[in-house]
């Protein structure tokens, strides 16, 4: 408290410039900071701050940065306790300027303003560090240094933050020890009794572990609980920087790394193959790194695999089938873009990313899906989406739309590309689809009926053979047909999944001479092909029976990291399945390759809070009406309860030994007692699940009930007949003969209508039980 008498003496009587500044930092608001240690973890917290920012937007900023701050942190340490009105104008012009350049940068980056913040940030934080007298200073470096974090968290894109997010903790934790004790003036104490200080660190080294390890499994706990919101609520979206083009863009040219003729890539059109000897159906082998799909043209004479390799990461609000291009003409070995000339060029403002495209008028709903690409490898200038995009986000002046909906950039796609798509997915609405006129457009009817003459009749009868005829095919058993176009390829991508293979060497497969037909080889001859060739066999078949039908490769979702939120995406994830047109519905994928989903990931499976309406739909069912109203008092008088019973139990460790040992001991038995409880409920849940099913369909989940048990689940791309052929590899016969016969009936009864013998079927699994469990 100030003096009214040294106030008074103070304005009467000129003072010197020493006294004026004993008062400043008498003064609790000028106070100076000077505890070496904190300065010391404000400028470890900075330093862990920049460098998360380069990790996650891969800059340079530590290069110059880091070593500035040092600097920045010794000045100010030593000029503490002076006034530095020199140093501050120079520091309020340097604000002014990173200011002006901040703005600057806003023009060329106008879609993602990111990494133009946390440079920004880093300026101010280095200007700021010279003039750092005061500990409430240190609070807006430690301020700063959190947000640079963050703007880091919303840049990275895999594991390699992690790290760094764990040591800024570890640092900022004894950070804000030393920051609050400040505040209490306590830290004096601490010089004054060095020895103490060091037994008392010594001693608190096992709490702060402790500390930081339940802070750890805490956040890790929320971040699992947390619902994944879909994302993208502003309309700001990440792209690169702008890309000149130079020269005239048609759009007619696929630029494909793998694909190269005499050392060069590519021209216009696109000619040559994997390994440079044409693309009309020569043999070959494929690209170690690139997709062969990705031209206008694609061999599928071609044998081999490639290395896989991350070539891009998808930050989407739904997973998807990331669509590249698609084909109309089959060629006898591969495919071709018969109208790859017929392209639109679409420009966009010079003031923004977007660029507007032209999306067909389909009946039904959809749902708008963002999508953010960030290309890890080199790519084709092909730009993968979801179907149906409306925007695109690009950094080049102009793109291509071919008339297969798929999209062309001027440039290829090379490393640290981004780009961001808007789509508007339709829902897959099987009643709708099923019911859908085959009065096709003559426009649609001249690209994708299209059939080598030669094969057309072969090929159709043995499609009608397999439709007419699909009781015998051990997949129903019911005199019923297949009346619409849906139903039809549903089911011809199932057949061909569970009645023909798949080579497991790639070179076993031998090639195809010139006068044979790969759709004919594949039914007839070598009774199976590569992933790949199943589609082309599908789409090949559909088109025999009058169905429209076209070849479309991209990539598939990739492995999903839930820590980053990205799609991972590899070259070896890209493969081609069939799209089938429905009149005012538009285009439609099925994938008949095996082991993959019959239909490929979509909107649907989108459930951001599946979890929560469940319990809630739990609660709801089991609780009365009249009782809802005291839902709330009740909840609140038991969370009541609740934390008071969670106060004594955390009382008992802090009486002694014997409260130790009890609440261990109370614990465990707490703990014993609820997972028994937990097991005996899940027991309960699934029996009573188990009782709302039809006989068939409870009977054949007690049966992937058992063989999990046992060690071998259904994996969810199975279909009931392959799982069946794989349990006569892992039990024995009588067993296998069992779960074979159980699927058998199952599926005769889901797709065909087949009534089995329930009672039969029932007697002959209790043997098998009592059978088993006696063993």
């Amino acid at each position: 408290m100030f003096n009214l008498s040294r106030i008074n003496q103070f304005w009467r009587l000129p003072v010197a410039d020493d006294y004026r500044r004993q008062n400043q930092q008498g003064s609790p608001l000028l106070a100076v900071e000077d505890s070496i240690s904190l300065r010391v973890l404000v400028l470890a917290l900075v330093i862990m701050g920049i460098v998360a920012t380069d990790i996650a937007g891969e800059t340079q900023f530590s290069l110059w940065a880091i070593p500035v701050s040092f600097m920045g942190a010794i000045w100010s340490y030593r000029s503490r306790r002076d006034r530095n009105t020199s140093v501050k104008f120079c520091i309020a012009i340097g604000m002014l300027v990173a200011l002006g350049a901040f703005f600057g940068r806003l023009i060329g980056e106008l879609n993602d303003t990111r990494l133009s913040l946390a440079e920004l940030l880093i300026q101010l934080q280095i200007l700021h560090s010279f003039d750092t007298p005061r500990r409430k200073d240190l609070g807006y470096s430690i301020v700063i240094g959190l947000i640079l974090l963050g703007v880091a968290a919303t840049l990275s894109q895999t594991l390699a933050f992690a790290p760094v997010l764990l040591l800024f903790l570890a640092i900022a934790l004894p950070t804000l020890v030393l920051d609050y004790r400040s505040r209490l003036g306590l830290e004096k104490l601490n010089f004054k009794r060095q020895k103490v200080k060091g037994k008392q660190l010594s001693s608190l080294l096992p709490f702060y572990c402790l500390l930081f390890a339940i802070i750890v499994a805490l956040g890790l706990a929320i971040f699992a609980v947390m619902p994944r919101l879909p994302g993208y609520q502003l309309r700001t979206f990440p792209v690169s920087s702008n890309i000149n083009v130079q020269g005239e863009f048609t759009g007619r040219s696929i630029i494909n790394p793998g694909y190269v003729r005499q050392g060069n890539n590519q021209g216009e059109g696109g000619s040559g193959t994997a390994n440079g000897q044409g693309s009309n159906g020569e043999p070959g082998t494929v690209d170690n790194n690139f997709y062969y799909g990705f031209n206008s043209q694609m061999n599928q004479n071609l044998r081999g695999a490639m290395k896989p390799k991350v070539v891009m990461r998808v930050r989407s609000q739904a997973a998807g089938f990331w669509r590249v291009l698609a084909f109309d003409q089959y060629t006898g070995k591969g495919w071709k873009i018969s109208r790859n000339d017929d392209v639109t060029t679409l420009r966009r403002s010079p003031w923004n990313a977007q660029i507007n495209l032209n999306t067909p008028v389909i009946a039904g709903n959809g749902q708008e899906i963002v999508q953010t690409y960030t290309v890890v490898a080199d790519l084709p200038n092909l730009i993968p989406a979801l179907s149906y995009p409306k925007e695109l986000y690009f950094p080049t002046p102009m793109i291509a739309v071919d008339q297969e909906n798929g999209l062309r950039a001027p440039v290829q796609l090379s490393e640290g590309f981004t780009y961001t798509v808007v789509s508007e997915v339709p829902y897959r609405d099987r009643t709708a689809l099923g019911q859908a006129s085959t009065k096709y457009p003559q426009s649609i009817q001249k690209y994708y009926l299209q059939i080598p003459p030669k094969i057309a009749d072969k090929v159709r009868q043995r499609t009608e053979e397999i439709l007419a005829n699909y009781n015998r095919e051990r997949v129903a058993k019911s005199l019923k047909s297949l009346d619409s176009p849906y139903e039809k390829a549903l089911y011809l991508a199932q057949y061909l999944k569970q009645n023909y293979f798949t080579p497991e060497n790639p070179l076993d497969l031998p090639y195809l001479s010139d006068n044979e037909d790969l759709v004919e080889a594949f039914l007839f001859k070598h009774k199976g092909g590569y992933p790949d060739h199943y589609s082309t066999v599908l789409t090949v078949m559909l088109r025999s029976i009058g169905i429209p039908a076209r070849l479309v490769a991209g990539f598939s979702p990739g492995e999903f990291n839930p820590f980053t939120g990205m799609y991972v995406v590899k070259n070896t994830d890209a493969y081609a399945m069939t799209e089938v047109y429905f009149p005012k519905y538009g285009w439609f994928a099925f994938d008949p390759i095996p082991n993959h989903p019959l239909i490929p990931p979509s909107i649907e499976d989108v459930e951001t809070f599946g979890v929560l309406r469940q319990f809630w739909q739990w609660v709801a069912g089991w609780v009365p009406s009249p009782i809802r109203g005291w839902f709330d008092y009740l909840l609140g008088t038991i969370l009541r309860e609740i934390f008071r019973a969670i106060a004594w139990f955390f009382a008992l460790f802090s009486q002694g030994w014997l409260g130790v040992l009890t609440g261990l001991i109370l614990s465990t038995t707490t703990a014993f007692f609820c997972w028994l409880g937990w097991e005996q409920w899940r027991e309960w849940m699934n029996r009573r699940w188990l009782k709302k099913l039809s006989p068939m369909e409870s009977l054949y989940q007690q049966m992937l009930q058992w063989t999990a048990k046992k060690g071998l689940g259904k994996h969810p791309a199975q279909t009931p007949l392959e799982y069946a052929r794989v349990a006569y590899q892992h039990h024995s016969p009588a067993n296998a003969e069992i779960i074979d016969e159980i699927c058998q009936a199952y599926v005769s009864w889901r797709y065909g209508g087949y009534s089995p013998n329930m009672q039969q079927l029932r007697e002959k699994w209790r043997n098998f039980q009592a059978a088993t469990n006696t063993k």
